[in-house]
Parts: structure tokens; C-alpha cells; sequence
């Protein structure tokens, strides 16, 4: 950064008072919340995020120092701008997999076949063979598996069926209204909005390379 370009002194002083605001402000939203999402926190919070990133970069430029603070990424949500009392809601979930044993999902598949051949209807097609329907397709096998159990217990046995977890996140968002039947289910998840997200839920490996060895990992309700 060049000298012109450099701020001065009183900028720096500036924004270290703007931190101690937001501080103020931070600490009065949590000591008058409402509850446990309260929107007024999460905007305090914001606000003395952004305030803190401003002073590090400032006090960065003019005297070559940091501060202590971990300043939340760009991937954080933005702050919330849905409706205080929401009458609806929707829930949006996505959990990756990796085919980690192609053998054994196979294997899994064509066992649910031959027990119950009515879950493999749907895959095998109405003039297929349901209790062959599997045979050497991973495609075909993920067809059965998913229609036979409900997407919360394939993530509790997904090693049973041969497949590794990824990451996986579940936003809470607010609705003004209740949708109507059947009107987003051709594109279910192109109206998501990252400031009607009430909570949010992640799981990530990366968590996990981010603690030390006496670290616990704590679960995240919200990425804020």
C-alpha cells in the first residue's frame, strides 16, 4: 500500500471506537434477547463483525499489527431479513456420499430385491424382473436402496450400504405463507434464500482439521 494511500492515525482511532460501539451494542442485544434466535442478536453480531474486520485492516495498514479477533469468512450467511414471526417454514436439506464400495451397495441392493421385490418396482420398471434389476448398475442399486429406506437411516447405516459421508448442511428458512400443493416440486430448491435462513446446521470434515488434538468438536447450529 503506498503512503497516499495509507490511513491515517485518526481512522485508525475511529474505527477502534466504532469496535468498542458495536460491543456495547452486541452485549445489549444478548442481555435483552427474546430467545434463542433472536434476529436482533445475530444483526449485533454483524455489526461488530464487520466493525472488527475494518479496525484489523486498518491497524494492519497504518502500523503493521493485527489483532486477536477471527473475523468471520465471506461464506458466512448474510444477516437475516425474513419476517420476525414466521407463520411457515421449509426445511433444506443436502448430504453428500461417496460410492466407497460399489461391491457391497450392489450386494445390499440386490438382497432387498430378492426379500421384498415390491421396493424395486420403481427401478426395475413393471415388465423387468425386480429381484435382477440390480446386476452390475450402481445407478440401479441407489434407486432400490433409497426407495426401500428413508433418507435419515441410510445416513445412520451408510457404511452398511458402502458409502462414505461428505459434507451435509439443513437450513431452516422462513415462508411468509404456506406453499401450495405441489407448486415448487419441480424446482425445489431454486427459491432458497441465504437471509430468510432462520438456523442452520453443518457437518464437515473440515471441522475436524481445524481442531488440535485436545480440541472437542462442538456442534454448529448456525453459520453465522
Amino acid at each position: 500500500m503506498s503512503d497516499a494511500a495509507q490511513p491515517s492515525a485518526d481512522e485508525v482511532r475511529a474505527a477502534a471506537e466504532a469496535v468498542k460501539a458495536a460491543l456495547d451494542r452486541h452485549l445489549d442485544a444478548v442481555e435483552r434477547r427474546s430467545g434463542e434466535d433472536d434476529p436482533a442478536v445475530y444483526a449485533a453480531f454483524d455489526e461488530l463483525a464487520a466493525a472488527a474486520e475494518v479496525y484489523d485492516e486498518l491497524l494492519y495498514d497504518t502500523y503493521d499489527e493485527v489483532t486477536p479477533f477471527e473475523i468471520p469468512g465471506s461464506e458466512a450467511l448474510p444477516a437475516y431479513a425474513g419476517p420476525e414471526d414466521p407463520s411457515a417454514l421449509s426445511v433444506l436439506i443436502r448430504r453428500d456420499y461417496t460410492v466407497a464400495e460399489p461391491q457391497r451397495l450392489l450386494h445390499q441392493a440386490q438382497r432387498i430385491a430378492d426379500l421384498d421385490p415390491d421396493a424395486a418396482d420403481e427401478a426395475a420398471g413393471p415388465s423387468a424382473d425386480a429381484a435382477a434389476v440390480v446386476g452390475s448398475s450402481v445407478h440401479a442399486a441407489l434407486g432400490v436402496l433409497f426407495g426401500e429406506f428413508e433418507p435419515d437411516e441410510i445416513a445412520s447405516r451408510h457404511k452398511e450400504f458402502g458409502l462414505e459421508e461428505g459434507d451435509s448442511t439443513l437450513w431452516v428458512a422462513a415462508a411468509d405463507e404456506p406453499a401450495e400443493p405441489g407448486e415448487w416440486l419441480s424446482a425445489p430448491f431454486d427459491q432458497a434464500d441465504p437471509q430468510r435462513v432462520v438456523c442452520r446446521f453443518d457437518v464437515s470434515a473440515v471441522f475436524d482439521e481445524e481442531l488440535g488434538d485436545d480440541d472437542e468438536l462442538e456442534p454448529l447450529d448456525r453459520e453465522r
